[in-house]
């Protein structure tokens, strides 16, 4: 069976969980308020494409490629990044919800997370060098082993990073952020 290629759409208020979907390739389409939760986009490619307050909660994205894209207002709980096609990987996040997300030694460099919830996603081995995490909410995530080297972490909060164990060299805190870097210590600051 062929792949579907599908270029320059609209897609408005379509539960894609609901229906058998076929295995496509979708270029510069755009996804408003549709549903992908629970659905399986394994081998699926998504390249300069854009979704609006969609929902992919716990959605199956073995083998997707997402070239180019960017979740604004998404629903994204339990993804698997770390099962996605690497080749040319680029997201863009704005007030999506993370939580409980891997990207286990997935390669973000420049990256940028804008107010985003990314409750006890894991970071571990990521590269994150260079990303732009503004306003984010870290609450319960994994650093370990990741590379944050000149990311910009100034207005997030709730995270706990051990600068032993990640690579944080020009990474940018503010005063406000400190206690995630010293958590471990039990410094109180102030």
């Amino acid at each position: 069976m062929s792949k579907q290629y599908i270029t320059d759409q609209n897609f408005k208020n379509i539960i894609f969980s609901d229906s058998e979907v076929e295995i496509s390739d979708y270029e510069n389409c755009t996804f408003i308020d549709c549903s992908f939760s629970n659905a399986n986009l394994s081998d699926f490619s998504f390249e300069d494409c854009r979704f609006e307050n969609c929902d992919f909660s716990n959605t199956k994205i073995r083998n997707t490629a997402f070239k180019n894209v960017h979740f604004n207002s998404c629903k994204l709980i339990g993804l698997q990044f770390d099962e996605c096609n690497p080749f040319l990987l680029e997201f863009t996040f704005t007030t999506c919800l993370l939580n409980y997300s891997s990207f286990f030694k997935v390669k973000l460099k420049k990256t940028v997370f804008t107010k985003c919830s990314l409750h006890e996603v894991d970071f571990s081995q990521a590269n994150l060098s260079e990303a732009n995490f503004t306003e984010c909410d870290f609450a319960g995530a994994t650093f370990s082993q990741t590379n944050l080297r000149r990311a910009d972490l100034r207005t997030s909060f709730n995270f706990n990073i051990y600068p032993e164990q990640n690579q944080i060299s020009g990474a940018k805190f503010s005063m406000e952020t400190l206690p995630g870097l010293l958590y471990k210590y039990k410094i109180k600051i102030g």
